[in-house]
C-alpha cells in the first residue's frame, strides 16, 4: 500500500508514519522546505517537498496513492486569516487535486478536531450529529476544512477524523502544562470537563477508519471513553512528574489579558487570544460511540499510563 501523509513531520504526523511503516506501508510525506524532520528522519520514507497552496503544481506526483492521510494544518496563528488560508483553503485545494488526480483512491482521511463542533452546550458529551457551534476562529477554520472536504465526496472517498484534545511524547501545548505543574503551579479559573485521547490510540483509530470500508464518506469522534476534570488531570500530571501543585485561581476576567501576555512571550504559543474563546467553556467532551460500533475502535492507553509516558520522555529528553 502507498500512502501520502501531510503534516508528517508534526507531534501526530510523525507517530502515523511509524504505524504506517510498520504495517509495510510505503509512506510519502508532503513536507515545505522548512519541515524540522527530526522525529521521521531515521525512517525509510520518500518526500514530495512543496507549500500546500502550491499543490496544484505538484499535481501529477499525487497520482498513484491508495491513502491519502492529511495532517497538515495551524493550531495556533495570528490571525483568522491564517487559520482559514492553511485549515480551509489548503485543505480545498488537496482534495481538490485528489479528487481529480487520485485515481484508485481508496481514502482521503482528514483530521479535523472536537474545535469544529465547539464544546457541549446541554452538559454531554457532543456526538457526530450535534450542530456545529465551533468557538474559535481555529474550530471555525476546521469546520471549514470539514465541508471543503465533503463537497468532494462524490468523487473522493472521504472519511473525517475529530479528535479532543491528544497528548502523548514530542507535544508541545500539553507540555505547557507539565512544565506549569513542574513548577508548582496550577492555573485553575473553575471546573472544566475534558475528552482527551492519547496519541498512539488516535493513530491507530486514524489508520482503521482509513482501512474500513463502512468508513467511507463518514465522521468520527475519537477519544478514549472518558471525561476528566482539570483537576483530576492536573493531579495525575504532578504525580508523573513528582510535585505538589498550588491551585491558582485566576478569574475569567483576566483571561483577556493572560492571552495578551501570552501573545507577548510566545506569538505562536498556545496561550493565545483564540484559544482563551475556548477556555470561556467548560465542557470540551465528545462521545466515540460510533467508532467503537462501526469500526471497532478501542483505546488502550490510560490517562495514568499515558500521563506518565509523557512526563518521562519529557523529562528523558531535558524538557522538563
Amino acid at each position: 500500500m502507498k500512502a501520502l501523509v501531510t503534516g508528517a513531520a508534526g507531534f501526530i504526523g510523525s507517530y502515523l508514519v511509524e504505524t504506517l511503516k510498520n504495517r509495510d506501508y510505503e509512506v510519502t510525506c508532503l513536507t515545505r522546505k522548512s519541515s524540522d524532520l527530526k522525529w521521521i528522519e531515521h525512517l525509510d520514507l520518500k518526500y514530495i517537498t512543496c507549500d500546500l497552496s502550491d499543490i496544484e503544481s505538484h499535481a501529477d506526483e499525487i497520482e498513484g496513492f491508495d491513502y491519502i492521510f492529511h495532517l497538515a494544518g495551524v493550531t495556533k496563528a495570528l490571525n483568522e486569516r491564517d487559520f482559514f488560508h492553511a485549515n480551509a483553503e489548503c485543505t480545498e485545494k488537496l482534495v481538490r487535486v485528489a479528487a481529480e488526480r487520485g485515481a484508485g483512491l481508496r481514502r482521503f482521511v482528514y483530521l479535523s478536531s472536537l474545535a469544529a463542533i465547539g464544546p457541549s452546550r446541554n452538559g454531554k458529551p457532543v456526538r457526530e450529529e450535534s450542530p456545529a457551534l465551533p468557538v474559535s476562529h481555529y474550530g471555525r477554520s476546521k469546520l471549514a476544512g470539514e465541508k471543503a472536504v465533503l463537497v468532494y465526496r462524490g468523487s473522493c472517498p472521504v472519511t473525517i477524523i475529530r479528535p479532543p484534545a491528544v497528548y502523548g511524547p514530542r507535544d508541545t501545548d500539553f507540555y505547557v502544562m507539565f512544565k506549569m505543574i513542574k513548577k508548582g503551579i496550577f492555573p485553575f479559573w473553575g471546573r472544566c470537563l475534558y475528552s482527551l485521547l492519547y496519541v498512539e490510540d488516535l493513530v491507530n483509530g486514524i489508520v482503521l477508519a482509513a482501512e474500513s470500508e463502512g468508513a467511507e464518506g463518514k465522521t468520527f469522534f475519537l477519544s478514549d471513553d472518558m471525561v476528566y476534570t482539570n483537576e483530576v488531570i492536573a493531579t495525575e500530571i504532578s504525580e508523573a512528574v513528582g510535585s505538589k501543585v498550588i491551585k491558582i485561581r485566576v478569574p475569567q476576567s483576566l483571561l483577556p489579558f493572560l492571552a495578551f501576555l501570552g501573545q507577548k512571550i510566545d506569538k505562536k504559543g498556545i496561550i493565545n487570544a483564540d484559544r482563551m474563546n475556548d477556555f470561556r467553556y467548560a465542557n470540551w467532551t465528545c462521545d466515540s460511540g460510533k467508532a467503537k460500533d462501526e469500526l471497532g475502535f478501542c483505546p488502550r492507553i490510560t490517562l495514568r499510563e499515558g500521563v506518565k509516558w509523557t512526563a518521562d520522555w519529557y523529562i528523558i529528553h531535558r524538557w522538563l
